[in-house]
């Protein structure tokens, strides 16, 4: 029988981690492609950040997701970051090379890939941001290389929503970017086509609230929450009441655990699809 000493260690980092499904996926995809390797996850306070990240190196993690608060804070401890990464200034995935931390984003890579799947166009189209964290990053930058014609970031403390505002204007100058605070008192809901909520406002504890108030959009809006669990948070469920389209946070979390995979193990997965949905139907169980 093998035991944890065998096998090749990878984890989840962040605060809070508990309700994570990461492991689930992961894991299942080892067991999937046939990998000997296990997946964790460890509740890190942002203090301990640096001296965590030293003992992965001496444990020889071969690698590791990073989650809220850390996804920005990170990369000023790492000993590289991907191209896309300096663009993004998030990172989601970090694959140990030889005692060597590269950092890299797949966030907004799953994210495009489950509009995608969803057969939601985005271009030309003026699109909502909820939060300026890092997945925020990853997801405005991701909607402005897909060619939306704006993009507003609102955020609960605005000096944050602003500097994320000046980040996507300075790479692409061509679309228009706005910043508001969470009340929206400066955004015309009737020109929003779709709302990105990037915050964790309506994941546990907070699975009561909703980050904004839904009322006054327009009647085709499409509401995205990146949250996955609960399957249906406060505000997917104030949407769904008006009749809006909406989509949760498990394609995008399944598309971006695939695409760190393919970082980590060096290679592209030829059955991506095939597996994904394989990992969708297992995490059924797991979601309420």
């Amino acid at each position: 029988m093998k035991t944890i000493k065998d096998k090749d260690i990878y984890c989840l980092i962040g605060n809070p981690v508990s309700k994570s499904l990461s492991p689930t996926i992961h894991n299942s995809y080892f067991e999937l492609i046939g990998e000997n390797s296990i997946y964790f996850t460890f509740e890190i306070k942002e203090e301990k950040l640096e001296l965590i990240l030293e003992a992965f190196k001496i444990l020889n993690v071969k690698g590791f997701n990073v989650t809220i608060p850390h996804k920005i804070t990170i990369i000023n401890y790492l000993d590289e970051v991907s191209e896309d990464v300096k663009v993004l200034g998030a990172v989601n995935t970090v694959r140990n090379l030889n005692g060597k931390l590269i950092g890299f984003n797949t966030d907004g890579k799953g994210f495009l890939k489950s509009l995608e799947m969803e057969k939601i166009g985005i271009k030309d189209k003026t699109i909502l941001v909820l939060g300026a964290g890092g997945a925020a990053n990853a997801i405005s930058v991701s909607l402005a290389m897909e060619g939306v014609k704006s993009i507003i970031i609102a955020n609960r403390t605005i000096s944050k929503a602003e500097t994320l505002s000046d980040r996507i204007s300075s790479y692409f100058p061509k679309i228009e970017v706005k910043y508001d605070s969470l009340k929206l008192e400066n955004v015309n809901k009737k020109e929003v086509d779709m709302i990105v909520n990037c915050t964790s406002v309506g994941m546990y504890p907070n699975q009561t609230e909703s980050p904004i108030d839904i009322e006054g959009f327009k009647e085709n809006l499409i509401v995205y929450d990146i949250i996955y669990k609960p399957k249906k948070t406060r505000l997917l469920q104030l949407a769904e009441f008006k009749g809006y389209k909406t989509v949760n946070g498990i394609s995008m979390l399944i598309n971006q655990g695939l695409c760190s995979q393919e970082i980590w193990l060096g290679k592209k997965d030829l059955f991506f699809l095939e597996n994904f949905e394989k990992i969708r139907r297992i995490l059924k169980n797991y979601i309420e």
